[in-house]
């Protein structure tokens, strides 16, 4: 009976052993991303070793990356993943208490803003933009301060949020919506993935090299596409997340809202200023994103001379579904999709 107990206990310990090691066998990996293109990405990356590991995304249920809070099942797919993804900004500020609580403390983690580094770009304020300095009750709503335009920023506004020297610089958090962005991203993925699972590393890697050349493709037809465009100006009646992308490709922009703002109405001095713009530029089109409600971009078009322009929406992403996943939606296809808006819009 002593030799029996003796040989269970030994053999639990073997399969306990197995079971930590597991990673190196037949068990899935465990991928959990936040975001739409972040998942994606992962699924091309992984090729068709997919269907052999469990990839999570967050938001799938059209809640914004500015909104989302995790929830305790989301919390558990985190706790045992092997990778995690995310975007790293203002919005991910619950991520560095979660990874406090992992179960997997080998787990391998890629910060988007990060992995760009220098490339990662500050918010900006440009003329015309609500401020917000509005969230926190500004007295003065709707006025704007006395400016120079400087590029993009108003001469002097280096922080945005009032004049509080010692508040951290917020980063633009819509890196995805580039093209040369998402090619430093997928490799910093690709290479999460790689140290990870080593024995596909190379079948990732093939991958990789396969869907980048793709992202250079597409990327080169914005470029042609915007070197013959008439007129160089994006005009949004809305947030404005696109900044990386305009500014790949020497676009201007003028919008309602920075792109993480939280604001929904615009004042009166802020519509007047976008019809203004309107007129002046002989624009064709006011955009959206894909989460807008039109309101605004319409008020802008009934206060231009010709009120005949069109409202035309770009997707920036943050809000994709399972159900738009499962009919096909994927960041290349919506990236061509927008760059056919941009044409029209120019």
């Amino acid at each position: 009976m002593k030799k029996i107990y003796t040989m269970l206990v030994v053999l639990a310990a073997v399969f306990a052993f197995a079971a930590c090691n597991k990673k190196t066998t037949d068990a899935k990996l465990n991928v959990v991303t936040t975001i739409f293109p972040e998942y994606d990405w992962v699924q091309r990356i992984l090729g068709e070793q997919s269907e052999k590991a469990n990839v999570t995304l967050l938001l799938d249920n059209g809640v914004d990356l500015h909104n989302y809070n995790p929830s305790v099942q989301d919390m558990t797919k985190l706790s045992s993943a092997d990778v995690f993804i995310y975007v790293g900004g203002e919005s991910d500020r619950w991520v560095e208490d979660a990874l406090k609580t992992v179960r997997n403390k080998n787990i391998r983690t890629v910060n988007l803003l990060e992995a760009l580094g220098d490339k990662a770009k500050e918010e900006e304020t440009v003329e015309g933009m609500e401020h917000e300095a509005h969230h926190e009750g500004d007295e003065h709503h709707g006025e704007e301060p006395e400016h120079e335009e400087h590029g993009h920023h108003y001469e002097g506004e280096e922080h945005h949020h009032h004049d509080d020297e010692e508040e951290e610089t917020e980063y633009d958090e819509h890196v995805w919506l580039s093209l040369k962005n998402a090619e430093i991203l997928c490799s910093a993925i690709c290479e999460a993935l790689c140290a990870a699972d080593t024995r596909n590393a190379q079948a990732y890697r093939e991958n990789l090299a396969a869907y980048t050349a793709k992202l250079f493709a597409l990327d080169a037809e914005y470029e042609a596409v915007i070197a013959r465009a008439g007129q160089k100006t994006l005009l949004f009646g809305d947030r404005f997340p696109f900044r990386y992308l305009t500014d790949d490709y020497g676009l201007r922009y003028y919008a309602a809202f920075t792109g993480c703002s939280a604001e929904t109405e615009a004042s009166f001095k802020t519509v007047a200023f976008l019809s203004a713009k309107v007129d002046e530029l002989g624009l064709s089109a006011v955009c959206q994103i894909e989460s807008g409600d039109g309101k605004i971009a319409k008020t802008i078009i009934q206060n231009t001379k010709g009120k005949n322009a069109k409202i035309l929406t770009l997707n920036s992403m943050q809000s994709v579904t399972a159900k738009q996943i499962a009919e096909g939606a994927n960041y290349l296809r919506i990236m061509q999709e927008n760059l056919a808006v941009i044409k029209e819009a120019l």
